[in-house]
């Protein structure tokens, strides 16, 4: 599996994740399909099936949660950068619209609407190793476009 860039912030909330999924969720599932396994009428036996559903998400959510948290790179906070790089914040403007403002991260933490952009995506991938002033052509699905960098930190 390839390294997944996290931000500390990130390490931690995903680790947070993984020790209540272990801890409290497991415990709560189990206690679920314990009182469904008591019960025998059908109205319990989809209950009993509810839960084993559930069980089997929470295990796989600790599966993947251990191979990311395994696999983790994490971003040092580097300060101000000149070049866009993983952790950066980036400033860019695209035909004249209003500036909009991201920070680059690895796809784990990536929610566009939160500012947060994977370096794995079109745009992502585009600022990489540009710099505070130049104009990046963006190849994404939707079509070509064109964004000037205004500031890089």
């Amino acid at each position: 599996m390839p390294a997944s860039y996290l931000t500390k912030e990130g390490y931690k909330k995903l680790n947070d994740e993984l020790n209540y999924l272990k801890t409290t969720k497991r415990q709560e599932v189990a206690d679920r399909l314990h009182e469904a396994m008591e019960g025998g009428e059908l109205i319990e036996d989809a209950e009993f099936e509810a839960a084993k559903n559930e069980q089997a998400f929470v295990e796989g959510r600790i599966q993947e949660l251990n191979a990311l948290l395994s696999n983790a790179r994490i971003i040092e906070d580097r300060g101000t950068m000149d070049v866009v790089d993983i952790a950066a914040k980036v400033t860019i403007q695209v035909d004249g619209d209003d500036p909009e403002e991201y920070v680059i991260v690895g796809p784990v933490e990536a929610d566009p609407s939160e500012g947060r952009i994977s370096n794995e995506s079109p745009l992502g991938r585009a600022l990489l190793d540009h710099r505070a002033g130049d104009t990046v052509r963006v190849d994404a699905p939707g079509g070509s476009f064109t964004v000037r960098i205004i500031k890089v930190e």
